[in-house]
C-alpha cells in the first residue's frame, strides 16, 4: 500500500473532490460526508436520489460518534463486537439531529460501517474522518471491481482513483437496523 497515494486521495477528499477506492467487495465512490457540494455531485454522478441515504465507512467507531446519538451500552457492545469479529455489517443507527439530510435521506437513522479493507481503512485514517461510501456504479447497474472499470464507467467524473484490489466478498455488506435487528439487505 503506497502511503503517497493515500495522502493524495485524502487531499482530494479535503478539497471536496470525489474519489474511488477498493472496498471489501467492490470499488466505492466517496467524499467528505459534511461537504454538501461533494455529496450532491457524487449522487448526481451515480444518478442516485438523496432520499435513499448513504453509508459512512470509518477506521474506528470514534470517527462515527459525532454523527450518531448516544447508544444504549448493550447495543453499542453488540455493534462493536460484530466489527471486532470481522463481520462486514453496515448498521443503521440513530443519527445525531445535526446530521444533514443528504447523508441520512428520509430516515432518522444513519448507515455506518467500520471497514476491514486495508486500503479503505488506511484511507479513513489518513483523512482522519469517515467517508461516504457507495458502490461505484450507476444506480441499478453492476458495480465496478477494478480501477479500470471505474474509469470506464465514470470517465472524467471521478477526480481520483486509488488503485488497489478489492476484498474477497462476493456480496454487498449486510445492512441491519441495530435497534430492531431487522435485516434490510442480506450480506
Amino acid at each position: 500500500m503506497n502511503k503517497w497515494h493515500l495522502k493524495l486521495a485524502a487531499q482530494h477528499v479535503r478539497q471536496g473532490h470525489i474519489i474511488a477506492y477498493p472496498t471489501e467487495g467492490v470499488y466505492g465512490l466517496g467524499c467528505d460526508p459534511l461537504n454538501q457540494t461533494a455529496v450532491m455531485r457524487l449522487l448526481a454522478i451515480k444518478q442516485r436520489h438523496w432520499k435513499k441515504g448513504l453509508i459512512l465507512i470509518a477506521a474506528n467507531f470514534d470517527q462515527l460518534r459525532p454523527f450518531l446519538q448516544p447508544l444504549p451500552a448493550d447495543v453499542e457492545e453488540k455493534i462493536l463486537s460484530s466489527w471486532a469479529q470481522g463481520q462486514v455489517i453496515t448498521w443503521l443507527l440513530p443519527a445525531h439531529p445535526a446530521v444533514p439530510l443528504w447523508l441520512r435521506g428520509q430516515s432518522d437513522k444513519l448507515a455506518v460501517r467500520i471497514t476491514h479493507h486495508p486500503q479503505a481503512h488506511a484511507l479513513c485514517q489518513t483523512c482522519d474522518m469517515p467517508l461516504v461510501s457507495t458502490s461505484a456504479n450507476l444506480a441499478g447497474k453492476v458495480s465496478a471491481k477494478t480501477a479500470f472499470q471505474v474509469a470506464r464507467i465514470f470517465q472524467h467524473q471521478v477526480d481520483y482513483i486509488l488503485n488497489g484490489k478489492i476484498g474477497n466478498r462476493t456480496r454487498p455488506s449486510e445492512i441491519r437496523d441495530a435497534i430492531t435487528q431487522t435485516i434490510l439487505r442480506a450480506g
